[in-house]
């Protein structure tokens, strides 16, 4: 090999314990990317901490609503039904039929009743006047003979005989007249049952409690009813809210009044704005079918969670109709 040439390479050897080339570069690589990501971390730990100082968030929530049940007030066997699941209803809509038939029968033998009561009055009057008629006859006689007795010239068995008979005239009168009393007395009492038949056929026909959609709908025509059986829902599609369950820890700056966004599951990055209007004056818990007691000696603290009712602030968007038991995930603005 040539002088020149063995120099060259003898010179661009390392020298003993020196480093190989390039692994400085490959030492700082992982570095920068540990501090990288350090500083994120710190960034939005920061952030985040920084956000929960002014804010309660809460993910234990949900859209709540008005949902009138439609429950009939008479029993019977349902004739019609007019509406189906899912419809929209105005309030007072016919909703179902009930049979009236032995509803009418009922009204009509009530009628009947009432008139034979009223028959009663008039013939229980006509008896008062009658007894009227002997008490002033009889009353007239007692007069005249007690003249006649103070002048001896009667005995006094027929002068006894005289006040008897005036005495159970008027007895009788005063008996004819409570006849009447009681007569209109079952006068008003049937016309109450015929009122009471009269309006059990108004409630043959069911109708909508409220403006709203029908849901839950569980009858069918020729399906025998009982009074207070539900039969079908009214979910009223206005004035819903949001119950928010917070943590008890997070309340102590919590306020009524105070901005709260949330976000709804079916409707992912669309904002919706609202205001805490009222807290709940018992943890969820305590309204639970076995609430806790801790006076039986087995105490396990658990963090309880208060229902906070938020209402929106703003006009309904038909774009995202907010429907009852959505979920929904809550921040209330502490500032």
């Amino acid at each position: 090999m040539d002088e020149p040439l063995k120099r060259e390479n003898e010179a661009q050897r390392p020298e003993p314990g020196s480093p190989p080339a390039g692994r400085p570069r490959r030492r700082v690589v992982p570095w920068l990317i540990a501090a990288i990501v350090l500083g994120a971390g710190i960034f939005y730990g920061l952030r985040t901490i920084g956000f929960y100082r002014h804010h309660a968030e809460t993910d234990d929530a949900q859209i709540e609503g008005h949902i009138d049940p439609v429950i009939p007030r008479i029993p019977g066997y349902v004739t019609s039904i007019a509406v189906d699941d899912n419809q929209r209803v105005e309030k007072g809509q016919r909703l179902l039929t009930i049979d009236t038939r032995d509803l009418e029968s009922k009204a009509e033998t009530a009628e009947g009743a009432l008139e034979n009561a009223r028959a009663q009055v008039a013939v229980a009057r006509a008896n008062v006047q009658a007894a009227e008629t002997v008490r002033a006859r009889t009353a007239d006689d007692l007069a005249r003979w007690s003249v006649l007795r103070q002048k001896e010239e009667i005995s006094q068995q027929q002068f006894d005989a005289a006040r008897s008979a005036a005495d159970a005239a008027r007895a009788q009168r005063a008996a004819a007249s409570q006849s009447v009393a009681a007569a209109q007395g079952q006068v008003a009492q049937k016309q109450a049952d015929l009122d009471f038949a009269k309006l059990q056929l108004t409630y043959a026909n069911v109708t909508a409690p409220s403006s709203g959609i029908v849901s839950k709908k569980n009858v069918e025509v020729g399906q025998l009813v009982q009074a207070g059986q539900p039969l079908m829902a009214i979910v009223q599609d206005r004035g819903v809210w949001v119950v928010a369950n917070y943590k008890e820890t997070q309340l102590r700056r919590m306020r009524v009044g105070q901005a709260v966004t949330f976000e709804v599951d079916a409707y992912p990055k669309h904002v919706f704005h609202g205001r805490i209007e009222s807290f709940s004056a018992a943890t969820g818990a305590k309204f639970s079918l076995l609430p806790p007691d801790n006076a039986t000696g087995n105490f396990t603290k658990v963090v309880q969670r208060v229902p906070v009712k938020i209402v929106p602030t703003e006009a309904p968007d038909p774009k995202f109709p907010l429907r009852a038991g959505m979920s929904v995930t809550t921040v209330v603005d502490l500032d």
